[in-house]
């Protein structure tokens, strides 16, 4: 399969800026794992002289001696014999090298060599104070470690705090861009890809919209090859020595258990032993701790969710298929047990594209008010019966959008089923959202439905209701 650039406009944008700024510049670019790094600086570099090195985790004398070969190799092919040993020799090399042209230096997964030796980011500054200062030069590291890369690289602790020009970081593609890898996909099929895939550049890659869904889902996860097979596995064992406790955790996680106690309580270890891994997941991207979007202050109001939509199915499904893949039949696996279940799953899919919708429509001034923040609402209500009756039982409302510039706020109900949306679940959401406690007043109703809508919403619905069709999340 060719590989395609797509997405990334402004930060090729910013990246070509600053190369044409003449002068001395540095550039950070991170983000987790697979998630399109390296295929930007490719991108940026290819019609540029270039010094693109890849440290990899075999100590920091052999990392010097490589990047000596990728220097000699770009800047003095007729010295490739030649191998320094020390970095700041490599460096000087380098300083000797430029003239007028141009010339972009890249350390790719720095993390990889400075958590074994940090000075390396002491020497780094060093030149970038000294001989780079007045050089034609843009010098880009970059890494996969979020922690390190914000804890070592960029903040002020750091020796290189201070000296980069701009700095990016990475994110998964939101669902609409993620579309424009399967362009020949209907809108259904794209949701689904953006819900296997959570958007990260790489699984998108792997995915051949002249195929069916359902050939692509079966190769990439139910095959003992396919790509995506045992990618959680590997991911988490690339980023923690102890993986047991962390895959227990994103089970519970993936099970629907997102309270601290609970978690802890359920794979029998200490709460501050989980919060210690929980930390780790969320720096490396794979977790958020999410909080109730009108009690921001209340600690008690907080969730722990699989931030990462990739690991949400895998967990879901892989594990429990594995007998079946292994004498090759994850296809029969997939057929009979995932495929039927695939609209419950994209239930948190659909929630949050619709999240993300609302803020963009808010955004751009097309909701009744102008929002700016969006989230989830959970808590309890009241309900009381025929009989005059009253219990207390759990409730939430799936988006909820703030205008705190008006104190107005949109509350919205997501629903991806086969059936059409009714009047029920619009007066669901109506009494679900008198329990929220806020100072804010609800302006709109907003109800998603990837099967459409009964008669009734056409015909009697208020003014404050408005109604979205998975094709409307679609239309830019």
């Amino acid at each position: 399969m060719v590989e395609r650039f797509i997405g990334r406009k402004e930060e090729l944008k910013k990246l070509n800026e600053l190369y044409e700024t003449e002068g001395f510049h540095m550039a950070v670019i991170y983000g987790r794992r697979r998630i399109g790094k390296s295929t930007l600086l490719t991108k940026f570099i290819q019609d540029k002289k270039a010094v693109y090195y890849v440290a990899t985790k075999v100590g920091s004398r052999r990392n010097t001696e490589l990047l000596s070969k990728e220097v000699m190799a770009v800047l003095a092919p007729a010295m490739a014999q030649v191998s320094f040993h020390e970095l700041e020799d490599v460096l000087s090399f380098v300083s000797a090298q430029i003239s007028d042209e141009k010339i972009v230096f890249i350390i790719d997964e720095i993390p990889y060599w400075a958590e074994k030796d940090e000075s390396v980011l002491s020497v780094f500054q060093k030149y970038a104070d000294g001989d780079w200062a007045k050089k034609n030069m843009l010098f880009i590291v970059c890494g996969s470690s979020l922690s390190f890369m914000e804890d070592k690289v960029l903040s002020e602790k750091s020796p290189l705090f201070g000296r980069r020009t701009i700095q990016i970081r990475l994110e998964p593609f939101d669902y609409l861009e993620s579309a424009e890898f399967v362009p020949g996909y209907s809108n259904e099929d794209k949701a689904v890809c953006y819900g296997i895939t959570g958007g990260v550049a790489k699984y998108l890659s792997m995915l051949d919209d002249s195929r069916s869904l359902d050939e692509n889902i079966t190769e990439q996860f139910f095959t003992k090859t396919g790509y995506l097979y045992d990618e959680a596995r590997n991911l988490l064992a690339q980023e923690f020595s102890d993986t047991a406790i962390v895959n227990n955790i994103i089970e519970q996680i993936a099970s629907g258990e997102t309270a601290l106690n609970i978690i802890a309580d359920k794979i029998h270890e200490k709460e501050a032993t989980v919060l210690y891994s929980l930390n780790k997941l969320i720096s490396v991207g794979l977790v958020e701790k999410r909080h109730c979007i009108t009690e921001e202050k209340n600690r008690k109001k907080t969730q722990y969710i699989l931030k990462d939509q990739m690991f949400r199915f895998w967990y879901a499904f892989v594990p429990a298929a594995a007998s079946s893949v292994e004498i090759g039949k994850g296809d029969v696996y997939y057929n009979k047990i995932v495929r039927p279940q695939l609209h419950t799953f994209m239930g948190n899919v659909f929630e949050e594209m619709c999240r993300y919708y609302i803020l963009r429509e808010g955004l751009d001034g097309n909701l009744n008010c102008f929002v700016t923040q969006v989230g989830t609402w959970w808590g309890t209500e009241i309900i009381e019966n025929d009989a005059g009756q009253k219990k207390i039982q759990s409730a939430d409302v799936d988006v909820v959008g703030l205008a705190p510039s008006e104190r107005a706020m949109i509350v919205g109900e997501c629903k991806f089923r086969n059936e059409k949306t009714g009047r029920d679940v619009l007066e669901t959401l109506v009494r679900r959202s008198r329990a929220i406690p806020s100072h804010y007043r609800i302006v709109q109703y907003l109800l998603f439905s990837r099967g459409g809508f009964t008669g009734w919403y056409e015909k009697e619905a208020p003014e404050d209701v408005r109604t979205f069709s998975l094709d409307d999340l679609y239309r830019k």
